[in-house]
């Protein structure tokens, strides 16, 4: 992923909301993949994590106040957007998607979204807000605006919130995100094709309890499958038994077995146009399995099992 961000440049805004603390590690990724990061917070923004915590960890001063005197023409909307190679609002709040939307200006991060030159300077947005906020009508409308207008909208993740609820609406983790910005900036040589790719081990069933199966992390055709959505191809993953997390934007259909995994294959097959087999496929499976646990029975004779390629 080093690649893909070395020599870029992002502006980072950051609005108000508990997630800001997701910000300081997203910053330190992008830093250690080679991007140059500027750092600038909304008032509301600086209630959840200090300016100091985001200047040290992108080395560059962090911006709040469009009246920056820092700026020799003291126009920091101007000069700081000009340089970017994108802009991403993470974590951008509900109030601050409906301000895009309205094309208020009366604070440095929104009137930098606004004055940002629209064919160059890209604007992404990672929404992170209560699930209620998120599924209001009047934040769904602001978020189809928005993307009519041009900007990004990376979606949101689900799961337990500051607020105690759970459901829709965090913010993507920071991984998540530098996965998205990837995609963003990889050339999309894939595009309009449709790629399948097998990762993993399959797992050849005794028992319940028991089986057969190779060591195989599944990290390269994770890799393959995640570097291929990057590209702009449409990517289907077969995946036998691993603990890895599904790339962003690709369909994962789990299997156990290789026969499973067969047929998971061969019913994909007709749609793709790239196939990538990657997986550690058993070479036997046993010719028969116990539909309950196969005991000791204090003989000491092991039970007789016998494969099948």
């Amino acid at each position: 992923m080093t690649e893909v961000f070395a020599g870029k440049h992002l502006v980072l805004g950051l609005s108000g909301g508990v997630a800001c603390y997701k910000s300081a590690q997203l910053v330190r990724l992008l830093v250690q993949a080679g991007a140059t990061v500027q750092v600038v917070m909304t008032e509301a923004a600086e209630q959840f994590i200090t300016p100091v915590t985001m200047q040290a960890l992108s080395g560059r001063p962090v911006y709040g106040s469009q009246w920056d005197a820092r700026e020799p023409n003291n126009m920091p909307h101007i000069n700081l957007s000009r340089e970017a190679d994108a802009m991403l609002i993470a974590p951008c709040s509900a109030d601050f998607i409906a301000r895009l939307v309205q094309g208020r200006s009366d604070e440095l991060l929104s009137l930098m979204c606004l004055a940002r030159p629209l064919d160059r300077v890209p604007l992404l947005l990672a929404p992170a807000m209560n699930r209620e906020m998120w599924a209001h009508p009047a934040t769904q409308r602001n978020l189809a605006q928005v993307a009519a207008d041009g900007a990004l909208v990376l979606g949101v993740g689900t799961g337990d919130q500051a607020c105690g609820e759970v459901g829709d609406g965090r913010m993507l983790e920071p991984e998540e995100i530098m996965e998205e910005l990837a995609a963003f900036f990889t050339p999309k040589l894939l595009q309009g094709r449709q790629v399948l790719v097998t990762a993993g081990p399959t797992f050849e069933a005794i028992d319940p309890v028991r089986g057969i199966t190779n060591h195989s992390s599944g990290k390269m055709g994770f890799a393959i499958a995640r570097a291929a959505r990057e590209a702009g191809a449409q990517v289907t993953l077969v995946a036998g038994p691993v603990h890895l997390r599904t790339p962003r934007g690709v369909q994962r259909i789990d299997v156990q077995s290789a026969q499973q995994m067969f047929d998971a294959v061969h019913q994909q097959l007709p749609q793709a146009g790239v196939f990538i087999a990657t997986a550690a496929v058993a070479d036997w499976r046993p010719a028969t399995a116990s539909d309950q646990k196969i005991k000791k029975d204090g003989s000491g004779q092991t039970p007789t099992l016998t494969f099948v390629e």
